[in-house]
């Protein structure tokens, strides 16, 4: 995620390599162009207005994080809960915060907030500048899969510590990254993972990379979150 947040957006594995590590995941495609979620084995990208087709195999992929989503835990929030109550929610079902969690909420929501990322051009802006033109679209009243991860703070860097998640509507036709949603009704599936497989391409670009910044948090909040 550090490299991501360096302007590192060249992909190198394909969307192929990807979905032989796992049926679930997201993430972004070569030079930022637009967002990635793999559900079901099936990965879609999803364009800056919001529509969802399906990624080919060849498309390459600077980030993504990959599982096979098996739903160990399963829970029932109360309905019309917000982002951040959610949270709270999903956190009194995850048994430790040691492990990360791919998480998926499929239901209905009375509200979903979304942005996604451009197609960049070299030289690549940092992540912090070329997210700053994004479009914030908002789906209301709508059914669909809310999917993605919760990292531990441990792994930040890696990934997003937090919940870094993607939403894809139930006709597979629109979603985006998830700023903020309220969740009518639904249900909360959680799959721990306890093996890390981590692959770094092996480029100049990267290996110049800075990994490292003073302000990491700052500028995760700020792309992830924008707020």
């Amino acid at each position: 995620m550090t490299a991501l947040l360096d302007g590192i957006y060249d992909g190198e594995m394909t969307v192929g390599e990807l979905l032989g590590h796992g049926n679930f995941g997201i993430g972004t495609f070569d030079a930022l162009d637009r967002e990635m979620i793999v559900l079901d084995g099936v990965c879609y990208q999803v364009r800056g207005d919001g529509s969802a087709q399906r990624a080919t195999l060849d498309q390459r992929s600077p980030f993504t994080v990959m599982t096979n989503f098996v739903p160990h835990i399963t829970g029932t929030p109360p309905p019309g809960l917000r982002r951040t109550e959610l949270a709270s929610f999903i956190d009194e079902l995850q048994p430790s915060e040691n492990y990360m969690y791919a998480v998926r909420i499929t239901g209905t929501f009375s509200e979903v907030t979304v942005r996604t990322v451009t197609k960049q051009s070299r030289p690549y802006r940092p992540m912090v500048e070329a997210t700053g033109d994004d479009t914030e679209l908002r789906f209301r009243d709508v059914t669909g899969v809310i999917g993605g991860f919760r990292t531990p703070v441990y792994e930040k860097g890696i990934g997003v510590p937090g919940c870094h998640v993607h939403f894809l509507d139930s006709r597979r036709e629109t979603g985006g990254h998830v700023l903020d949603f309220t969740l009518a009704s639904g249900v909360v599936e959680l799959c721990p993972g306890t093996d890390l497989s981590l692959g770094l391409p092996l480029t100049t670009d990267f290996s110049r990379a800075m990994l490292a910044p003073e302000d990491l948090d700052h500028q995760i909040h700020t792309t992830e979150i924008k707020q």
